[in-house]
């Protein structure tokens, strides 16, 4: 090799050493990027906005670098921050208990112009808008704002976000605008979930889904969509890549499924339930040789399974639970032939179904077969025996017959939910997961091997039996939830399992103390409810391992002595009902426990002043019940910044002072939007104490009767135009009652009586037009009652007791209206005689004036020859001047 070559190849392997060198710190620098700065600033600010009580963000401060910061991604080649994560999700096994963010989100997220991924679900930005500025973040790809209370409109300044494949806006109060064109911009939009948003003014929403050709998850559900006839649309170039739509719960009509069919054809889930959707089943579902979920139940359909189903070969899961299909069985399962090898669940609960139950052993994959409440008969074929992935079997509510034998259970070796019934064989299953016995008719205490062979069950429902006996002890078990309420249960409560979440004993006879729920250390329990049984003694002080509790009811027991302190740390119990036992003493405060919704300490020996706290911290509160204690003082005012009371209730106690003129702030009073879904409590309603849980949506009261208020009841009070209770009677009221009583329109129930309330009854008082209960008896009360369709229906007896009222239906007449009558009937009279002697006189004229005319021509004939003489003298005038008038027209004419 010559010098000259060797030096070149020198030359290169140096060159290569070098680049090698700077490459490798090139990769090397490229792993320590760090954040730049002016991004580390914005999120800082970013974070000022928000109120972090968990210091889930202590990392902010101790770490320099922002990309190592929680909830923080960065592009590692630049540093730029690319992700916000900050969704709050629940994790109910966590020993330590997070609090959701609040507060605001600032506008310091703009100088993050890299950002493609914001999530914020699941937080708490109590009830401020979406930003607007969201929409200037161009780079967004995935926008996540799930839950976070959200309310008013949804910025269109959204529709700018074209990079955008992800929104979801599930769950806030938003209320949309009418024109959802926004959405169209979206061109890149994959998923798209808007469910439980206000959509019922957005009139034009199936033209802007239509144009999000790449949309391939589509979810809303419960948004009051508008019922439009989408059959009668032109849905030209309208084909979209959707395959997951989910329109439940809306007020949709069937021609849905007309704008299904033109939208898409590659559905793999379809969900419709809940959408009021009538008549047969179209065939529009025959073209979607991929769809494996179709859920049409809760519906009115009528007819059975179309024969299009028989091209439905991937189908995996339908349900048409409660609908009117009154097809035979037989025909309509030999429809889904072509999915017998996919077919997995086969809902038709609460149909009109008929026939006996076909050969159902081809479906060798059916995990769930639910054909209860239809009109089956005939026996149950052993083929049921064969299917051997079957895991849930529900046929109660028909009219089957004949003997269940061990061969029908022949390879029944994984089922895990039966309801309800209690055969034997049931003892044989091993494996069981779950198991809903409710409401089945069982008689007596349980067998003795129950508890043994059904030890790996993490579900027991039995409720509403009749099952006698004492419970075992349980804390080996595996148990999560025990649903035990409505038997015959005695004995104190046993140890339950460290695992268990939910415990239902309610309406049984358990007697003796609590303290053996604190035996076992249960982290996880979020639902107690021993209601309306013989539990005695005082509330054990043990309440800080249970720091998941959620609902505690405690109801209608024989609970004495005061409330432990301890039980104001729950931070985040629901509901607590504590009513109808023998409490005494002060409460202790539950400042901390500011996700109570119902507080219900009725009818117990509670002493003292209202608690101030209740209105700034029970912010949450929709059920604030104290009847019947021995509460004292005046009403606080602070109880009027209870935003969202559904209803008050301080009846029966010392509670002295005035109504406070600030009650018309219970803003929700007003406002029908705030949800109250899962509670259940018990109200006095119209007199009589009723238990109230999914309609206590649209209840809205109050009931301060039966203590010693004074003063006059204020003005403001009549703000409440959706108030539909209100007792304020058996007080010390005075003074008159507001003219604008009549502005509270809904008013069913309404008692004053029992007070020192004088004046009249205004006039608006004819405007309470849904008045069902009236009482103003025994006050102070004068003058007429007002004329309605409602006032004068109610008994006399609820106006006695005012000395100055009349009028019906307390009596005929107000004194002075009989004077009146007869000066009526007086002027009434002299009309008549006015009518009677003006008609004679016209007679007697008329007469009179016709002989003097007609008589003298017939008496005297020279007056008679004279009149005819003039009369014929006239008729030869009109003659003669009506021809010369004629002469002249035409001669005018021919010219």
């Amino acid at each position: 090799m010559s010098g000259g070559s060797m030096h070149s190849v020198l030359v290169g392997l140096v060159c290569l050493a070098i680049a090698s060198a700077i490459s490798c710190s090139s990769v090397g620098s490229s792993n320590n990027i760090m954040c730049l700065e002016s991004e580390r600033h914005a999120l800082l600010q970013f974070k000022q906005g928000l109120v972090d009580k968990s210091n889930a963000l202590a990392s902010w401060k101790s770490e320099k670098d922002c990309c190592k910061w929680r909830g923080i991604a960065c592009n590692n080649q630049t540093g730029h921050v690319t992700s916000l994560d900050f969704s709050f999700s629940y994790d109910p096994y966590l020993n330590s208990i997070e609090v959701p963010f609040r507060g605001e989100i600032s506008h310091s997220l703009l100088e993050l112009p890299y950002l493609n991924y914001l999530d914020l679900s699941y937080n708490d930005f109590e009830g401020t808008m979406i930003p607007k500025f969201i929409g200037s973040l161009s780079q967004l790809k995935e926008l996540k704002l799930a839950g976070a209370n959200f309310r008013g409109p949804v910025p269109p300044q959204l529709g700018n976000l074209s990079n955008l494949h992800t929104l979801d806006l599930y769950g806030n109060q938003v209320v949309s605008s009418e024109n959802l064109e926004w959405l169209s911009h979206l061109s890149s939009l994959r998923y798209l979930n808007m469910s439980q948003l206000n959509l019922s003014e957005a009139v034009n929403w199936p033209e802007s889904l239509s144009k999000l050709t790449l949309l391939t998850e589509l979810e809303l559900f419960m948004c009051d969509l508008p019922d439009v006839n989408l059959r009668s649309l032109s849905f030209i170039n309208s084909s979209t890549s959707l395959q997951l739509l989910d329109l439940c719960y809306n007020s949709l009509n069937s021609s849905i499924f007309y704008w299904i069919a033109n939208v898409s054809s590659k559905f793999i889930h379809i969900g419709l339930q809940g959408d009021q959707l009538q008549g047969p089943i179209p065939d529009v579902f025959k073209s979607m040789l991929s769809l494996a979920s179709l859920d049409l139940s809760f519906n009115q359909l009528e007819g059975g399974i179309p024969k299009s189903f028989q091209n439905l070969c991937s189908l995996e899961s339908l349900t048409l639970r409660s609908n009117q299909l009154s097809e035979n069985i037989e025909d309509s399962i030999k429809n889904l032939s072509c999915a017998k090898n996919t077919l997995e669940t086969l809902d038709l609960i609460g149909n009109l179904f008929w026939g006996s139950l076909p050969d159902l052993a081809r479906f060798s994959m059916l995990r769930e077969l639910n054909l209860a409440a239809n009109q089956l008969n005939g026996s149950l074929p052993e083929s049921v025996g064969q299917l051997s992935s079957l895991e849930v079997l529900s046929l109660v509510q028909n009219s089957l017959s004949g003997v269940i034998t061990e061969a029908h259970f022949l390879k029944l070796s994984r089922l895990q939910w039966v309801g309800p019934a209690f055969p034997k064989w049931i003892l044989t299953q091993t494996n069981l997961a779950f198991l809903y016995l409710s409401n089945a008719g069982i008689f007596g205490p349980l067998p003795d091997k129950c508890w043994d062979l059904f030890s790996g069950i993490s579900e027991l429902d039995l409720s509403m039996n009749q099952i006698h006996g004492k419970l075992p002890n349980l804390s080996t078990r595996s148990l999560v939830v025990v649903n035990l309420s409505s038997n015959l249960l005695s004995g104190t409560l046993p140890s339950f399992s460290p695992r268990l979440n939910g415990l239902y004993l309610s309406n049984n006879m358990i007697s003796g103390p609590l303290s053996s729920l604190c035996a076992t250390q249960i982290p996880h329990l979020e639902y107690v409810d021993i209601s309306e049984n013989l539990l005695s003694g005082e509330l054990p002080n043990c309440w800080m391992q249970f720091k998941l509790l959620r609902v505690l009811n405690l109801g209608r027991n024989k609970l004495t002595g005061k409330i432990p302190s301890m039980l104001g740390n729950l931070k985040v119990i629901r509901i607590l009902n504590l009513h109808g036992n023998k409490f005494s003493g002060e409460l202790p405060s539950f400042e901390n426990c500011t996700e109570l919704a119902v507080v219900d300490l009725g009818d117990n020996n509670f002493s003292g002043k209202i608690p101030t706290w209740i209105g700034p911290s029970l912010i949450n509160l929709v059920i604030l019940r104290l009847r019947a204690n021995e509460f004292n003082g005046i009403i606080p005012l602070t109880l009027c910044r209870l935003a969202i009371i559904h209803f008050l209730d301080l009846s029966h106690n010392n509670i002295s002072g005035g109504l406070p003129h600030c009650l018309n702030n219970i803003s929700v009073l007003a406002d029908d939007s705030v949800g109250v879904n899962g509670l259940s409590v018990e109200l006095v309603w119209k007199g009589i104490e009723i238990e109230f849980g999914e309609n206590l949506v649209g209840m809205r009261g109050i009931d301060i009767s039966s203590n010693y208020l004074v003063g006059e009841i204020p003005e403001s009070i009549t703000r409440l135009t959706n108030l539909i209770s209100l007792n304020l009677s058996r007080n010390n009221l005075t003074g008159k009652l507001p003219e604008n009583f009549g502005n509270m329109q809904k008013l069913e129930s309404l008692d004053l009586s029992r007070n020192q309330i004088s004046g009249h009854i205004p006039t608006s008082f004819s405007s309470l037009h849904f008045l069902g209960v009236l009482d103003l008896s025994n006050n102070q009360l004068s003058g007429r009652i007002p004329l309605s369709t409602q006032l004068q229906t109610f008994n006399a007896s609820k106006y006695m007791g005012n000395p100055g009222l009349c009028g019906p239906p307390l009596s005929p007449n107000c004194p002075g209206d009989e004077a009146t009558e007869d000066d009526h009937d007086k002027e009434h009279d002299n009309d008549g005689l006015i009518s009677l002697k003006f008609f004679i006189s016209t007679v007697l004229g008329f007469i009179t004036g016709f002989w003097i005319v007609c008589g003298s021509l017939l008496l005297k004939s020279s007056w008679r020859y004279a009149f005819l003489k003039f009369l014929d003298n006239a008729k030869d005038w009109i003659y003669v001047r009506a021809v010369v008038y004629k002469a002249k027209l035409q001669r005018r004419l021919q010219r």
